[in-house]
């Protein structure tokens, strides 16, 4: 139910647009977070929109140089990457939680439904 798209190969210093695309629901009451996880990694909450306030999270490893949005007439939340780094190759999902409010503890929550992920490589 959530289809990301945007992922592939791009060179260090290169950017990227990952875009996350809900079908049979609206964003509406949801937070959609993007996650990311490197092989023999644990995965990494990296950045959290909520979709009705625009309120965002980053996580510390990407802050400043990656950018979450939403763009409600199209349903879809962006995760702009600049500045890639060899470090933030990864498989990235986005998961989207209903409910009221975005707080700190973004990267604990139980989210409803995940997406199938994209690939982002990073060439030195």
């Amino acid at each position: 139910q959530l289809v990301e798209s945007g992922g592939g190969l791009v060179q260090a210093g290169g950017s990227l647009r990952l875009s996350c695309a809900a079908s049979r629901f609206t964003f509406k009451d949801y937070v959609i977070a993007w996650f990311r996880q490197a092989p023999g990694e644990e995965r990494e909450g990296v950045a959290c929109i909520s979709f009705d306030d625009q309120n965002t999270y980053y996580s510390d490893s990407i802050r400043g140089r990656f950018t979450i949005s939403s763009d409600n007439a199209k349903n879809t939340v962006y995760l702009q990457m600049n500045s890639l780094q060899p470090d933030d190759a990864a498989v990235y999902y986005c998961a989207a939680d209903w409910r009221p409010y975005l707080d700190w503890n973004w990267p604990k929550y139980e989210y409803d439904v995940w997406g199938q992920g994209t690939q982002v490589t990073v060439s030195s």
